[in-house]
């Protein structure tokens, strides 16, 4: 009989083990595979293009110079906005003080377009409201000229990404900021290697106690992994991935680049649907100033917001902000960074942020979409929101500022008046210089630091009255037919269009003024008849064409109402119609930008002044002549309850059918200022231009202070001294010298039978009748 056979343990062992050995094998050539994977993830990004990065805008600089109108509390306002602090030391960039007649500052260092400027050291004196002088308090010569660093208005970023930072060398920021980094988030983070077994056990200690998650144990290298390559997905899988790319991280670079990497990347707060990233934006969003100027109090906050961000947000909750941040500072005492005194004083300052409406970042959303769209088609979008270009643009913020108050608190006033429903009306405002056509202020509505419909370059209204000045223009390049005193006919008017429609309009007061008005009186105080009937009589492509030529953009179909506002334009279609008045009929384009320079700073454009000849200045001295008259004693006479006697402007109310759209256009010396009142939704707004739109404009035009429009009188343009009639009393212009007024007129065209002030009255002279409309009549012999 057969034994049986025993199997031997060592050979079952074998034929489980190998292929739990192929098994193992197999895990390990995946691993390796993965962590090859991973680790061309890593050094890829890590070596190549870490971030892409939005165009950061600049506003305008502020200039000083000798003769400057200035005073030391408006520079002092400047420096404030700029993030400067006081300090009687003035050694470092960035700080002023000020002091009776005087402002002495250490500027900033600062790549502009044309080159770099060295900080420094100087003194402002002033006197008489200018500043006097310029004096160097370093080793340099003393300026003729100084210009702030300008102050970062916004970024252009992708739609749906808007992740926004500004990059900083480690070397460039204070030593406090990463070493009071480390202490209080990886005090471990120099001997590390990536991970840290250690911090994950306290970690898991301390959660395990509280029965909940209360501490974390991620280094400074994990945290950089997860918002570098991953998500906030909490998984194990994601948190073992976020392990295995830190070591790699730390195995191929120092830890110098990685805490570098880590000061750009870290999130530190939301504005709308952008997020800031790293400490160099963080500086300018929260204080409005370069990192490399942030106090202790200052980088204790930062680093306190790490955190977190929302939470401790210290404009929503400034009380929770204060006591994490005094407890950062309680760290940098205990680690030396700072002395007790120091700490004391430290814990003792307020937080210091701007407020939400200074940020210095993103705060002009209409601006910078004109600023997009004027670039649009000269640089790709990636260009713009990858490559880190800096875009200097014309914006004032003292004027934009203005522009903005003026709209929220104006339109809160018209409401308020009318008893309309609050919010109800919106407005939108351009603000240009006359000399460069630059755009100093753009508000797209009252909301003007909120994103969406921008009404100063999307809202397409009817103009209304606006349009006159064209008709009066096109009449009066005319010289042998048309001049101030033309008569014209402002009876009834009846025409029959080629559809078979009859059109007749009437005067907004649906009074006819006869037969006889004076050209210069039928703009000032808007006849409709009257214009329409020159328009009509001018012919209607001539108008059409003027309008073209001083800067429309359009193509309006010449129906008779078009003489009257039938003509829809965005607000800064209107500014730049009205710009080329105010340049004395010389058009520039309306530009929102001055140059373009790399990340680096090297030049990629400038936007130099392109200037040409719209019309003869001699028919557009004429024309504002009439507009100066408009603010006087026309339709606009209101202005001058908010402005002052002394300042010298001109313009034009537009009202539209049913008061739709309520509009002024208007400029002084050196400031067009263009307001639009009305409704997204069309409905009539109970304000014509000079209730409505106007008592915005003369707000804002009193708070930036232009000059007064006095334009010279061109070569071709003689005056005669002229007694202009009152309405009520219709004496023959001319024969009574009491309060002549200076009227001008083409050279060879003055018209006959004005009697000049020095000469006596015709014996026969006798006041018209007042029932005679054509008392006009009586200028022409």
């Amino acid at each position: 009989m057969a034994r049986s056979r025993r199997k031997s343990p060592a050979r079952g062992r074998r034929r489980w083990l190998i292929p739990v050995a192929v098994l193992l094998c197999a895990v390990m050539a995946v691993a390796a595979l993965y962590t090859v994977y991973l680790d061309v993830q890593v050094r890829g990004r890590f070596e190549g293009a870490r971030w892409t990065l939005p165009a950061k805008v600049y506003a305008d600089p502020v200039e000083l110079y000798i003769g400057q109108e200035a005073t030391p509390a408006s520079v002092v306002s400047d420096l404030a906005r700029q993030g400067y602090r006081r300090d009687q030391d003035i050694d470092a960039a960035g700080t002023f003080r000020a002091g009776g007649s005087s402002v002495d500052l250490h500027t900033r260092a600062f790549d502009f377009w044309d080159g770099h400027q060295p900080d420094r050291r100087l003194r402002l004196a002033f006197r008489g409201g200018r500043i006097q002088s310029l004096t160097a308090l370093d080793d340099g010569d003393d300026p003729a000229l100084m210009r702030l660093d300008p102050m970062l208005i916004g970024s252009i970023y992708p739609s749906g990404k808007g992740e926004d930072r500004i990059l900083v060398k480690l070397g460039e920021v204070p030593p406090m900021l990463p070493a009071g980094l480390i202490m209080v988030e990886d005090r471990n983070f120099m001997d590390h290697f990536g991970v840290s077994p250690k911090a994950i056990l306290r970690a898991a200690v301390a959660n395990l106690r509280a029965g909940g998650v209360v501490q974390g144990g991620s280094t400074i290298t994990q945290q950089l992994v997860k918002n570098f390559y991953l998500t906030n997905q909490q998984t194990l899988v994601r948190k073992a991935k976020e392990a295995m790319m830190a070591i790699l991280l730390d195995a191929h670079y120092d830890k110098e680049a990685i805490l570098e990497a880590y000061l750009n990347e870290v999130y530190l707060g939301q504005e709308g649907g952008r997020a800031i990233h790293g400490f160099g934006l963080a500086s300018y969003f929260y204080f409005a100033k370069p990192v490399e100027e942030l106090q202790a109090h200052e980088i204790a906050l930062l680093v306190a917001m790490v955190k977190g961000p929302s939470y401790y947000d210290p404009r929503r909750h400034p009380d929770r902000a204060e006591s994490r941040r005094n407890l950062v500072l309680d760290i940098f005492e205990e680690s030396g960074f700072l002395d007790s005194e120091a700490a004391v004083a430290a814990r003792g300052r307020p937080l210091g942020v701007t407020d939400a409406g200074s940020r210095g970042t993103s705060q002009y959303p209409a601006f910078i979409d004109l600023v997009r769209r004027q670039l649009k088609g000269q640089y790709k979008d990636e260009d713009l929101t990858e490559e880190g270009l800096r875009i200097f643009t014309t914006l004032d913020p003292d004027v934009q500022t203005a522009a903005h108050e003026q709209v929220a608190n104006g339109l809160e006033a018209l409401e308020r008046s009318q008893g309309v429903d609050g919010g109800e009306l919106q407005a939108a405002a351009v603000v240009t210089s006359v000399e460069g056509g630059r755009i100093l202020a753009l508000v797209g509505g009252r909301q003007a630091r909120g994103a969406g419909f921008n009404r100063a370059l999307d809202a397409q209204r009817p103009i209304g009255s606006l349009a006159k000045p064209a008709v009066y223009l096109t009449a009066l390049d005319q010289p042998r037919q048309y001049h101030l005193l033309t008569p014209l006919d402002d009876r009834p008017l009846r025409v029959e269009l080629a559809n078979g429609d009859v059109w007749e309009p009437a005067n907004y007061d649906n009074q006819s003024h006869g037969a006889a008005v004076p050209l210069y009186e039928a703009l000032t105080k808007s006849y409709n008849v009257a214009t329409a009937r020159l328009a009509v009589d001018l012919g209607l492509p001539s108008v059409v064409e003027t309008l073209k030529a001083l800067g429309y953009p359009g193509d309006p179909i010449p129906v008779p109402a078009l003489a009257l506002g039938a003509v829809e334009m965005s607000p800064l279609e209107v500014a730049q119609i009205y710009n080329t008045l105010a340049a004395g009929g010389y058009y520039t384009p309306l530009l929102a930008i001055r140059a373009v320079t790399t990340r680096q700073g090297e030049p990629l454009n400038r936007y130099p002044l392109q200037l040409r000849r719209a019309f003869d200045e001699q028919s557009v001295y004429l024309l504002n002549w009439i507009l100066q008259r408009v603010p006087r004693e026309g339709t606009a006479r209101s202005a001058y309850l908010t402005l002052p006697d002394r300042l010298q402007v001109a313009g034009k109310t537009g009202t539209t059918n049913e008061l739709r759209d309520s509009w002024f256009a208007g400029y002084g010396g050196d400031r067009v200022g263009v307001v639009w009142v009305g409704r997204d939704d069309n409905q009539p707004t109970r304000f014509s231009g000079a209730t409505g739109a106007l008592q915005l404009w003369s707000r804002m035009m009193r708070d930036i202070e232009p000059t007064s429009f006095q334009p010279a009188r061109p070569e071709g343009i003689q005056t005669l001294p002229v007694r202009l009639s009152a309405p009520d009393d219709r004496r023959p212009v001319g024969r009574d010298c009491d309060q002549a007024v200076q009227v001008p007129f083409m050279a060879g065209f003055v018209p006959e039978g004005l009697a000049p002030c020095d000469a006596p009255a015709a014996p026969d002279a006798e006041p018209a009748d007042d029932r005679d409309s054509n008392w006009f009549l009586d200028l022409f012999r």
